[in-house]
């Protein structure tokens, strides 16, 4: 049994509140496009799948729920494309967002209307709409299951391993609270240990916003994979020191974005994993759907990079823990935890080049680099 990070009907849907684990599980109701904005902007939801299918069925909720005023066809559907481009802008690196706008919008565009009555039109591009919602939300978890296989089969082809020998790190959270269930990168490591050859995952707190130490941990914990948290500058000591010990053969992350020539934008932190990867001579998987794949963006320099609030690094806050041990998720402390006037960078993630990634895996394949070095990631996307 999974996390269930969208709780989903027709015409209702529920959105786990990620900011408040691993303390509390709360489902927030999101009924409108603003309601789905904040989800995402505010990062209670995350991860590029997530962010997708959120945006989608909020705003085919908002449409089943007829909250906004149309009189035909082409009103609904321009209405339609004001709200997607209006959601768009809240997680603007993750191509899974662009992708699925892109797909709803033409999904909405192929109801012929010819000879329909206004009221009659406008209920039939909702209906088309809200259905093709429903189809990306049924196809992530497919994929995620297909990613988790196709990434266990390359990484055993790499030297099949005994039972239990094979230890991964992984970063940030590409589980069940990533997508629609299973999850990508975490999705492999699940296949991993389903096959009985996992011996051990270890995953990094990914700061700032600490979603490997909150949301990775807690779902290794309640799948009860055998797993350890590290910080992220532990990573250099952590295959220095155990790599042959625990058989560290992996760095296994996801992927916000992946472009033409296979750059990779993912959160902050993954870059500094390929280059030490490559170093101890461990191999690097992005795990990315095809909906996360842009080939019309030619390499990584083209990607616009989000930077978050300064806050994020000069403060944290978070349930008070008791002197017994137990924590007390209704009082809730912020605090500080460095100058408040300090200047602060904080982009929200970076890009590693392709030459540091040995493998793109995706539900369709396991994409590897040709003689000259170089991803064709138009044999899985096409």
């Amino acid at each position: 049994m999974s996390l269930e990070a969208i709780r989903y009907k027709r015409g209702k849907l529920e959105v786990l509140d990620q900011l408040r684990l691993p303390h509390e599980h709360h489902y927030d109701e999101v009924s409108t496009s603003e309601a789905a904005f904040d989800c995402i902007r505010s990062m209670r939801v995350r991860g590029a799948p997530a962010i997708a299918i959120v945006a989608s069925l909020a705003l085919g909720v908002e449409l089943w729920n007829a909250r906004f005023y149309a009189k035909n066809g082409p009103e609904t559907i321009a209405f339609i494309d004001g709200r997607l481009d209006y959601l768009y802008e809240s997680r603007p690196t993750a191509v899974d967002l662009a992708n699925a706008i892109a797909v709803l919008k033409e999904a909405v565009r192929e109801v012929d209307d010819t000879g329909m009555e206004g009221a009659v039109a406008r209920s039939a591009v909702i209906l088309k709409f809200v259905e093709t919602a429903e189809v990306i939300l049924k196809r992530d978890l497919q994929n995620n299951l297909a990613i988790g296989s196709n990434g266990a089969d390359w990484l055993l082809k790499q030297g099949e391993p005994t039972d239990s020998s094979l230890s991964v790190l992984t970063h940030c959270n590409t589980g069940s609270l990533a997508t629609s269930g299973h999850g990508t990168a975490l999705g492999i490591i699940r296949s991993l240990h389903a096959r009985n050859v996992l011996k051990h995952a270890y995953c990094t707190e990914t700061r700032p916003y600490n979603q490997g130490s909150r949301l990775t941990s807690f779902e290794l914990v309640f799948e009860k994979i055998p797993a350890t948290l590290v910080t992220d500058s532990m990573a250099a000591a952590l295959f220095h020191l155990k790599k042959d010990a625990m058989n560290i053969r992996a760095v296994i992350v996801g992927a916000d974005r992946v472009v033409r020539n296979g750059d990779t934008a993912n959160k902050i932190g993954t870059y500094q994993l390929a280059v030490l990867a490559r170093h101890h001579g461990i191999k690097f998987i992005v795990a990315a759907p095809t909906t996360s794949i842009d080939l019309d963006t030619v390499t990584g320099s083209d990607i616009k990079i989000e930077e978050r609030k300064r806050e994020e690094l000069t403060q944290i806050s978070g349930p008070v823990v008791k002197a017994d041990g137990t924590v007390d998720v209704k009082q809730t402390v912020r605090v500080a935890t460095a100058d408040q006037h300090i200047d602060v960078w904080n982009p929200a993630f970076d890009v590693t080049p392709h030459g540091l990634i040995d493998v793109i895996v995706t539900e369709k394949g396991a994409v590897e680099k040709n003689v000259d070095g170089e991803f064709d990631l138009t044999t899985v996307k096409a």
